[in-house]
This record gives structure tokens, sequence and C-alpha cells, in this order.
């Protein structure tokens, strides 16, 4: 897979089971730094939603675009057991890709 191609369906939060913002991308790193660096105006810049929660890399971004569209009709507790099924200490998994950790 070309490593500046990889459509990507995201959950951020401001904390522990606190504000979550769901996002699809093709390039992860590049919306993180503009997440985190309160780049991006709108709703993760207001309510500092920067730690990623969770993430799922797809084939093609069809397919992103169609499961972040499918989780976003989720309720909240449905995004929370995501969440915790795949990261039940709620890591700043924006780590593991050379990030800084949030001040």
């Amino acid at each position: 897979m070309n490593r500046d191609f990889q459509p990507t369906v995201y959950l951020l939060a401001s904390k522990r089971n606190g504000t979550l913002y769901l996002g699809v991308t093709s390039d992860l790193a590049g919306r993180l730094h503009k997440h985190r660096n309160g780049l991006l105006p709108g709703f993760t810049k207001k309510y500092r939603v920067r730690m990623l929660v969770w993430f799922e890399v797809h084939a093609t971004m069809e397919s992103a675009i169609l499961h972040e569209k499918r989780i976003k009709k989720w309720n909240r507790a449905w995004k929370l057991e995501l969440i915790e099924a795949a990261n039940p200490d709620w890591r700043d998994l924006a780590l593991d890709l050379g990030f800084e950790p949030l001040g």
C-alpha cells in the first residue's frame, strides 16, 4: 500500500470518556498534525479534541467513507465500546506514530 495514501477512519477524544470526534482521511499523520496543533478550525479546535484513541485502515477511500458514515450513526455507548475493545487504557495512539505527548 502506498504509504502516502492510506484511507483511515479515526476517533479522537479530548480525554478518557470525553468529547469524541470521528473522521476519515487518506493521510492520518498529516491530519493528526493539523488536529494536534489547532490548524483545523471547527469542532476539534474548539473542544480540544486531539488524542487519537482508535483508527482503522481501509483498502479504499470509498470503504473508509462508508464505514465512517456507518459509525457516525452509532450511539455514544457503541463508540465507547469500539474504543475500549481496541484501546482499553485510552492510550494516545498518536505516540506510536511518532507524535509528542499532548501537554
